[in-house]
């Protein structure tokens, strides 16, 4: 099982070993930024190598834990940046899986309140999930005189670039009650930017609030299973023939090791080989699951791959 401790676990593999690996492999699954782009620029040779892997039959999948567009606006991304033959089936959001698990799953009997974009608002209202109608806080306001909904019964917290302290207390007074679910987009820390700067991610705004409630949150996107269960139950795919590649090791990796993929750390993105390697060499065996098994300086070697012996 991917993430397990083995003598593959780590392995730098270029040429013939990726040929090997993909040709076992029916399905693959990408993360986003980091992986085949970084911000407004594709990582080369990305586009050819989605278009080889699906010429050879396979099954390609995106998912990211970005919820800051919907699904059309990706497919609108990936044209733009040369990825000319990508669907809308084949992307799944953190936040087209949060509204799909909304529906489906918790079958929500009322209105959702946001932390988020308008990503996670499109998403929510394509798959027909009520919610708090995002609103224009009047300057001085406070929670002391703020409406609330009589009608929420879930708070979702996603990337929210608008957040403000009044947001996060009415999302205090909502999950006072038991009954009203607690769920995040996705776990992530925070994000690179150019120039060297980031900016807090989803998992930051959802920390302050379950410090705030002393709840935690269900987290919808990686490491959650869930997002694998989307692609799953839609697509019948076996986790025993997929492949997931990431860059970032505490969320991909992990997410690859939770449903029981191989797992393929690229070198184009946030974490990098001494990262990997101090999982791998670590006592602490809840730090295993880091650990990718197999490594690639970029997803462009696949290309490579093809034409060795």
């Amino acid at each position: 099982m991917a993430g397990a401790v083995s003598s593959k676990g780590c392995q730098k593999i270029r040429g013939s070993q990726i040929r090997d690996l993909l040709d076992a492999k029916r399905y693959v699954l990408f993360d986003c930024d980091g992986v085949i782009w970084n911000g407004e620029t594709a990582v080369p040779g990305a586009p050819e190598v989605v278009s080889l892997l699906k010429q050879q039959g396979k099954g390609v999948f995106f998912v990211t834990n970005n919820c800051t567009r919907p699904r059309e606006n990706y497919v609108q991304k990936f044209s733009r940046l040369g990825f000319n033959d990508v669907v809308q089936e084949e992307i799944f959001s953190s936040a087209y899986c949060s509204a799909v698990y909304l529906r489906d799953v918790a079958k929500v009997q009322g209105k959702v309140f946001v932390i988020g974009g308008n990503g996670v608002y499109k998403e929510l209202r394509d798959a027909g999930v009520p919610f708090v109608e995002e609103e224009t806080d009047v300057a001085g306001g406070s929670i002391y005189d703020c409406p609330l909904d009589s009608e929420v019964r879930a708070v979702l917290v996603g990337y929210d670039e608008k957040f403000t302290f009044l947001k996060l207390a009415k999302a205090c007074c909502y999950l006072r009650n038991a009954e009203c679910l607690f769920l995040a987009t996705d776990p992530d820390p925070w994000h690179p930017l150019r120039g060297g700067r980031v900016t807090p991610g989803s998992g930051s705004l959802t920390a302050a609030l379950e410090t705030a409630t002393e709840r935690k949150a269900t987290v919808i996107g990686k490491p959650s299973r869930f997002m694998f269960e989307c692609i799953a139950s839609q697509f019948g795919v076996d986790p025993a023939q997929s492949l997931m590649i990431g860059d970032r090791l505490e969320t991909d990796i992990l997410f690859g090791a939770n449903c029981g993929l191989d797992t393929m750390l690229t070198l184009t993105g946030v974490s990098q080989m001494d990262e990997a390697e101090g999982y791998k060499d670590s006592d602490a065996p809840d730090k295993k699951d880091f650990v990718p098994d197999y490594v690639v300086d970029t997803i462009a070697d696949f290309l490579q791959a093809q034409g060795e012996d």
